[in-house]
């Protein structure tokens, strides 16, 4: 009995693992030119919070920036309501470059960041393996400097996500706002 539970908690380790190894990471990644600001275009999760909450979500905008250590301090701003919110979050460098992680405060639940794709000046494709006691998630980013993106590079983002698994509805251009746009800085 022991034995087989051991073996059931091995290869979910192990289906975790291939998870994680299975998502790309930009090849020469450049950490100093992902800084900047950025604005979320398109999400992507099979979380339940998407689920829950995808018809109130809009675009927001994310300030990247680096910590002398070598980690990224990423901080958004979006509307909620009829209020602007600000999230900071510090994502902790791996040995990887362009691999981090991060682990919330507040649900105590474990980020396995990867940024997939960028040409630095225009988008950034980020894919996040989350866990947490309750099970798994996967969440994609799409990230541009301007608040538009080619036709291509929103297909690029559907085509990724559907090949980490997500469904259509689980995939969202978010729709365009100017609330919070000036006040993240």
């Amino acid at each position: 009995m022991q034995a087989t539970l051991l073996s059931i908690l091995g290869l979910a380790l192990l289906g975790t693992l291939h998870a994680q190894d299975s998502i790309p990471v930009q090849a020469d990644f450049q950490q100093d030119k992902l800084t900047g600001r950025w604005y979320s275009i398109g999400l992507a999760s099979n979380s339940d919070w998407f689920k829950e909450k995808r018809h109130l979500m809009k675009m927001c905008t994310t300030i990247i920036s680096a910590t002398a250590e070598g980690n990224l301090e990423v901080t958004s701003t979006y509307p909620k309501g009829d209020q602007c919110v600000t999230r900071n979050s510090l994502y902790t460098k791996t040995e990887q470059p362009g691999r981090f992680t991060y682990t919330s405060p507040r649900w105590g639940s474990k980020h396995n960041i990867h940024v997939v794709d960028t040409n630095y000046e225009e988008y950034a494709l980020v894919a996040t393996q989350i866990s947490k006691g309750t099970g798994s998630s996967t969440m994609v980013l799409l990230y541009s400097r301007t608040k538009e993106l080619s036709p291509e590079r929103l297909e690029m983002f559907t085509e990724f996500s559907r090949g980490q698994g997500l469904t259509d509805d689980e995939i969202l251009i978010l729709p365009q706002t100017d609330k919070c746009m000036a006040d993240a800085a």
